[in-house]
């Protein structure tokens, strides 16, 4: 059973658990006994919340799914779904969903802010939280935490699977990048490690923006790029901010050539067929033909007349693996699920090569991808907008050879 906060009307009396008893459901209280609680917190409005209604579409399918194949442990999943808005009430929400709640994990966040903000709640309550989209290096390295696991994967895997296809195309050494830079705690975390890549490979950068996560006209940028002629142009944006920023940058019919070390799909359907361009890193799409992509795909758009994209794949591989885990070890408990996942325990990512959650610093192992957008007189359909490349890494590389290392992102977890 999932439920949206509007669950708060139903426990004012007996007569709505009458209610819910007329329609099926059972009474909170018995719920308490017979259901596995979850937490979901997301974005779902401001900049970031078209991604969010997306997590919130791929979480739901995948309890749908979880229950129909028998739950946890033969116990049926309840979601308590809830917006996170800003950190402070992410903080206050996952707080709540703990302690009145009684959730056994929390899933979900899109801002690396608000990201933190729930890691700091989970670690005091020694409750699990899967974070499936902040992009933060910091959460993997100084601010990371027992029991946090990261779904997403970290600034430095998207800029690692871009830069490899910016130094194929030579866009690297020598050459001068202009980039803007979302003004929040994810944006300066790209920013520096975007930075420390191009020093590693001989490039430098003409100028560095930072930009406010409310703009929305980005005329004053463009008309800045215009004049200081880069090489490339590099967008460290986020949300909307890339809708807006892609589809100005085309009306302003500028030439330069485009990047960019942070993306969701959403943001590129929003903008609409040859409004972006470039190269740009993914962490999955339904372009990836596994039978298990293709049936997730199948089931979502049948759900949400709408393919999914890659935040809700972030949420519903986080809860299908949560479930997973669970089930192996035949227990709900937090420190338990964490012991399991540090051994090693492999998942299907939807995509060629199963991963795992590495051990030092919780983050998922996995291949990405780079895409490239199409001209518009080629672009069937409002979703079918890029081509995708072949995984990264390659088929004989290590999954960690695009993640972090310990001396780029240290992390030191209390036993």
């Amino acid at each position: 059973m999932t439920i949206n906060r509007i669950r708060r009307g139903l426990v004012q009396g007996g007569a709505a658990a009458t209610a819910l008893g007329v329609l099926g459901f059972p009474s909170i209280s018995r719920g308490q006994a017979e259901t596995i609680r979850l937490g979901h917190l997301t974005p779902r409005t401001g900049f970031l919340g078209p991604l969010g209604e997306y997590a919130v579409m791929g979480v739901n399918l995948a309890v749908e799914e979880i229950n129909a194949a028998g739950g946890v442990m033969g116990r049926k999943i309840e979601l308590i779904a809830e917006d996170s808005v800003n950190p402070q009430t992410a903080s206050t929400k996952a707080q709540r969903l703990i302690e009145r709640d009684k959730v056994v994990a929390i899933i979900g966040e899109i801002s690396s802010a608000s990201g933190l903000a729930i890691a700091q709640v989970a670690q005091r309550n020694k409750t699990i939280f899967f974070n499936t989209g902040c992009n933060s290096d910091e959460l993997r390295g100084k601010s990371c935490n027992r029991y946090m696991f990261h779904t997403e994967a970290a600034n430095s895997m998207y800029v690692n699977a871009a830069g490899r296809a910016l130094l194929r195309d030579g866009m690297v050494k020598g050459k001068k990048w202009y980039s803007l830079t979302a003004d929040y705690a994810f944006g300066h975390d790209l920013l520096r490690v975007a930075k420390r890549f191009m020093q590693a490979n001989g490039g430098e950068f003409a100028a560095d923006e930072l930009v406010p996560t409310d703009a929305t006209d980005f005329s004053a940028y463009l008309l800045k790029i215009r004049n200081a002629k880069p090489d490339l142009v590099v967008s460290n944006l986020a949300g909307a901010q890339i809708t807006n920023f892609m589809k100005q940058y085309v009306e302003f019919g500028l030439q330069f050539p485009v990047a960019g070390f942070g993306f969701d799909t959403a943001v590129a359907w929003g903008a609409g067929k040859g409004n972006v361009l470039g190269i740009w890193p993914l962490v999955w799409d339904s372009q990836v033909k596994t039978p298990a992509s293709q049936r997730f795909t199948e089931a979502f758009v049948k759900k949400n007349g709408k393919p999914p994209e890659n935040q809700a794949w972030g949420d519903y591989l986080s809860t299908k693996h949560l479930a997973q885990a669970m089930n192996e070890i035949k227990s709900t408990d937090s420190t338990k699920v964490v012991e399991h996942l540090e051994k090693g325990a492999k998942f299907d990512l939807l995509k060629t090569r199963e991963g795992y959650y590495r051990n030092w610093d919780h983050q998922l192992m996995m291949e990405m991808y780079t895409l490239t957008f199409k001209p518009a007189d080629q672009v069937k359909t409002q979703w079918d907008l890029f081509t995708l490349s072949a995984p990264v890494p390659g088929p004989n590389e290590s999954l960690e050879s695009i993640a972090p290392t310990r001396e780029e992102n240290n992390c030191t977890m209390p036993a």
